[in-house]
């Protein structure tokens, strides 16, 4: 566990570092995620994701009848729907309680979004190593090349994730609002 995790708290009104992110995706009891919206919110969508992952791995069975792909569409639709109000719920937070600068850069994409994202990225990374959403991250050497790579583009969003934050509390960067 990063020290500089277990050593913090994250306040209601602080973005929430990286680390806190991903142990939210993580840990379902962690306290921290439960303090935090953002969090809270970060933890339902990997859960969105997951189902997501299920529910069309089930309408691709070979031999699903028409009526199972049917209920799987309208599944679909329902966790889009579920997560496009998560997404929303982050972004709500982020209007209420981030300062932005004017004049800073505007940043491409909502908070939401970008967690969204992680999330998606969390539950692929997951199924390459055939485990469950709530897996701790394997060493690096311990990988095959699919894993490693989708381990590898987690990473990478998680440090874009870090370095997007850094820059809107420096107030470098801002993030849309709507």
């Amino acid at each position: 566990m990063p020290t500089e995790y277990a050593e913090s708290r994250i306040g209601a009104g602080e973005l929430p570092q990286r680390t806190a992110l991903l142990r939210a995706f993580r840990e379902p009891g962690d306290p921290n995620r439960r303090r935090h919206r953002v969090l809270e919110a970060a933890h339902e969508l990997v859960e969105c994701h997951e189902r997501r992952r299920r529910t069309l791995q089930a309408a691709h069975l070979p031999g699903a009848s028409s009526n199972r792909v049917a209920a799987c569409s309208q599944l679909l639709e329902d966790i889009d729907r579920r997560r496009a109000e998560l997404v929303g719920r982050i972004d709500d937070w982020v209007a209420a309680n981030i300062a932005h600068r004017a004049g800073a850069s505007l940043h491409t994409e909502t908070l939401g979004a970008v967690i969204d994202r992680l999330a998606a990225k969390w539950i692929v990374a997951q199924q390459s190593l055939g485990a469950t959403a709530r897996a701790v991250p394997p060493h690096p050497l311990q990988l095959d090349g699919d894993a490693h790579l989708q381990w590898t583009r987690l990473a990478e969003l998680a440090d874009g994730y870090q370095d997007l934050i850094t820059d809107v509390t420096e107030h470098r960067r801002r993030l849309p609002v709507w």
